[in-house]
C-alpha cells in the first residue's frame, strides 16, 4: 500500500495535473485477504488477520481509513455475531490499546530492505499499467486481466500442492487437538429451509398488498426510458416508491439491455503448467478413446456467491489434463446448467457453491436433469459443506462431494477421469 499511495499521487500529478497535494491524497479502505484464509485450522486465520492488519496500520503513509477483517471462519461461511465482535475488538485493540494509530507513529519509514521492496513493487507495477494503456485501457483488458488473476491463482495452488509454498495446516502441521470453536452444530452456514420459505411467503404477500396497476405502469415507463436512452433514474425511483422490487426492476433492464458476463479468464486452450500431470493426460486419453470423442467436462457456479477462485482452479486444472472443458462464470441458474450439459454433451458436470444453497440447488438441478434425460450424467460438488449434508447430496445421486479439505486437485481430476469412464461400472 505504501507503493500504491505514491503511485497514486505521481500519477495524479504527472497525468492529471492535480496541483494540490492535499487532493492528491490516496483515502482507502482495506478488506484482510481472504484468499489467504484457511477452512483447515480456521482458527489460524486469527494470527493471519492480525498480521496483514498490521500492513496497513504501523506505517502512517500507507494507513488505511478504515479496515474490514473477515472473521476467523470467513472461510467457513457468514461469520455470527459472537464472530464479527472478536473481529471488532482486534481492531478495538489496535487503536486503543496500542500507539500504532498515531498520528505522529511512522514506523518502518526510512528502513533500507522495506524502502526496496516498496521501489520494485512501484517499478513492476508501471510496467503492468504501461502494458494496460497499450492494450486500450481497463475496460479493453479486462479478460488480460481477469486471465493473469487465475494464471497467478494456478501458479500458487501448485506450489500448495507441491509443498513449495507452506500453509499452516493444509500441506503442513496438519496434525492438532480438535477445535472447540467449530464443535457447534452452526459452525458452518447452510440455508435453512424455514427461512428461505418464509422470505418467499413475505415476498409474495408485499406483491400481493401492492397496487400491481401502478407497478405495471412503472415498469413500462422504466423499459420506454432504457429504450430511448433518457435517464432511467426518475423512474427507478417512481418504481421503487410504488413497491416494484429489485428483481423485476432488473428483469426489465436485462430485457433492454441483455446481461454483461464477465470473461471467466478461464482460455480453452491448454497452457504451458503441464508438469506432473502426465500421468493424468495419459488418462484423458485412454478415456477418450473408449468414449469415441474427448472427454468433456462441464464446471458450473451455482449460486448467489462470487467466490469464483475454486471453480476457476478445477477448470483449468481440467483443461491442461487434457479435457475439453466448458465454464460460463458465475451465478448460474439449474436451468443454464442443464442447458449447457446438453449443449457442451458433457460427459462429467462439476459444480461449486458457497452460497450455502447446495441441498436445495442440487435437488432442483438433479431433478431438472432427470426431466432433460441427462439423469445418467456423473455430478460432483465441491464447496463448504458439513459432513451431513455430504450424506444428502449423495442420497440425491451425487457422485462426488468436496470440501476444501481436498486442496489435491489431482485427485480431483483423476476421480473425473474414472467417472467418464465408461468401463468403470455404476457410479458409486
Amino acid at each position: 500500500m505504501r507503493a500504491f499511495v505514491d503511485l497514486w499521487d505521481e500519477i495524479c500529478e504527472t497525468r492529471y495535473g492535480v496541483t494540490d497535494a492535499k487532493y492528491r491524497r490516496f483515502r482507502y479502505g482495506v478488506q484482510v485477504n481472504s484468499l489467504g484464509l484457511t477452512e483447515q485450522q480456521p482458527e489460524n486465520n486469527v494470527y493471519r488477520i492480525l498480521i496483514e492488519m498490521l500492513a496497513v496500520t504501523l506505517s502512517k503513509k500507507a494507513r488505511a481509513r478504515a479496515v474490514q477483517l473477515p472473521a476467523w471462519n470467513e472461510a467457513l461461511g457468514l461469520p455470527r455475531p459472537w464472530d464479527q465482535q472478536w473481529s471488532m475488538r482486534m481492531q478495538q485493540i489496535m487503536a486503543f490499546e496500542t500507539d500504532s494509530a498515531s498520528n505522529t507513529t511512522t514506523y518502518l519509514m526510512k528502513i533500507q530492505p522495506v524502502e526496496r521492496k516498496v521501489a520494485a513493487l512501484k517499478d513492476g507495477a508501471m510496467a503492468e499499467l504501461a502494458l494496460i494503456d497499450s492494450m486500450g485501457g481497463a475496460v479493453e483488458a479486462i479478460e488480460y486481466m481477469k486471465s493473469s488473476l487465475v494464471r497467478s491463482n494456478a501458479a500458487r495452488m501448485s506450489q500448495i500442492e507441491q509443498g513449495e509454498m507452506t500453509v499452516v495446516g493444509v500441506n503442513k502441521y496438519q496434525n492438532g487437538e480438535p477445535s472447540p470453536l467449530t464443535a457447534g452444530d452452526d459452525t458452518i452456514m447452510v440455508v435453512d429451509p424455514a427461512m428461505e420459505a418464509d422470505q418467499v411467503l413475505r415476498l409474495e404477500n408485499w406483491r400481493a398488498a401492492r397496487d400491481q396497476k401502478a407497478v405495471n405502469v412503472a415498469l413500462e415507463a422504466l423499459r420506454q426510458a432504457a429504450k430511448d436512452g433518457s435517464n432511467i433514474m426518475p423512474p427507478s425511483i417512481a418504481a421503487a416508491k410504488v413497491g416494484v422490487t429489485t428483481g423485476e426492476w432488473g428483469d426489465v433492464v436485462r430485457q433492454v439491455f441483455g446481461q454483461y458476463r464477465g470473461p471467466t479468464g478461464v482460455s480453452a486452450s491448454p497452457s504451458n503448467q503441464t508438469e506432473g500431470l502426465d500421468e493424468i493426460r495419459l488418462a484423458v486419453t485412454n478415456v477418450s478413446d473408449k468414449l469415441g470423442k474427448k472427454l468433456k467436462f462441464l464446471m458450473g457456479k451455482p449460486g448467489l456467491d462470487g467466490h469464483s477462485n475454486g471453480a476457476e482452479q478445477i477448470a483449468t486444472r481440467a483443461r491442461d489434463c487434457g479435457m475439453e472443458i466448458s465454464y460460463e462464470g458465475i451465478r448460474l441458474t439449474p436451468d443454464e446448467i442443464v442447458e449447457a450439459a446438453k449443449s457442451s454433451a458433457a460427459h462429467v458436470i462439476g459444480l461449486s457453491i458457497l452460497s450455502g444453497s447446495h441441498i436445495s440447488l442440487m435437488e432442483e438441478l438433479m431433478f431438472k436433469l432427470k426431466v432433460a434425460g441427462l439423469g445418467n450424467i456423473p455430478v460432483v460438488i465441491g464447496g463448504i459443506i458439513p459432513d451431513d449434508d455430504a450424506d444428502r447430496l449423495r442420497k440425491l445421486g451425487i457422485s462426488r462431494v468436496y470440501t476444501p479439505k481436498d486442496f489435491e486437485l489431482n485427485q480431483i481430476m483423476f476421480d473425473i477421469v474414472t467417472l467418464a469412464d465408461p468401463g468403470s461400472g455404476p457410479t458409486p
